[in-house]
């Protein structure tokens, strides 16, 4: 997350409401899923950590309350290839 720090909470975006938000958009359709079969998404775009990552970007996008705070999304594949995503454009 990426943002003004609010004056009040001391925070740019409460980390309880971030593990919501991941909950909802990230581990409910991916976890313990085959991917390339039970997700939607997946059924025509290769499963690569790259397309992963983009689909982890526009599913936060729809549950923030303030989606104009994701900064950014990270995965770590291995200790050295890690993929970073930003929300460019495709």
């Amino acid at each position: 997350m990426k943002g003004p720090v609010d004056p009040i909470t001391g925070m740019v975006m409460n980390i309880s409401d971030i593990k919501l938000a991941i909950h909802e958009a990230i581990l409910k359709p991916l976890d313990h899923k085959c991917i390339d079969k039970d997700v939607p998404y997946f059924k025509n775009i290769v499963s690569t950590t790259e397309n992963v990552a983009v689909f982890m970007w526009g599913e936060l996008k729809k549950v923030l309350e303030k989606p104009e705070l994701l900064y950014e999304i990270k995965i770590w594949e291995t200790e050295n290839n890690i993929v970073l995503y930003r929300g460019e454009e495709q």
